[in-house]
């Protein structure tokens, strides 16, 4: 019994240690969205902060605002959703069970 035991407790600390690595991975992961064929790109990275936004001349049109606060939303939407599908893999536990990356 003292056997099994030692041997759960040693896969319990490796996954401990699989699950920050992939925590630490997923804070320095930096994904690009963008939106109106490349008039608005965005990038983010794991913990969901917008990074830095692009917005090229041609889009800024001072008679139709709304039209660019919808390229930047629709890029902010393209990278969270990039984002999510990047994580939705998640950690895989033995016997085939899995867990988000963001749990």
């Amino acid at each position: 019994m003292g056997s099994g035991f030692s041997k759960m407790k040693k896969q319990a600390r490796l996954m401990e240690e699989q699950l920050e690595s992939m925590r630490n991975e997923m804070k320095t992961k930096e994904v690009t969205g963008s939106s109106g064929n490349g008039l608005v790109t965005v990038v983010v990275n794991g913990e969901k902060e917008l990074l830095k936004i692009t917005i090229k001349p041609e889009c800024v049109d001072p008679n139709d605002l709304e039209g660019l606060q919808d390229l930047i939303k629709a890029a902010c939407e393209d990278a969270y959703g990039k984002l999510s599908n990047d994580s939705a893999g998640g950690f895989q536990l033995p016997g085939g069970m899995s867990l988000p990356f963001g749990f």
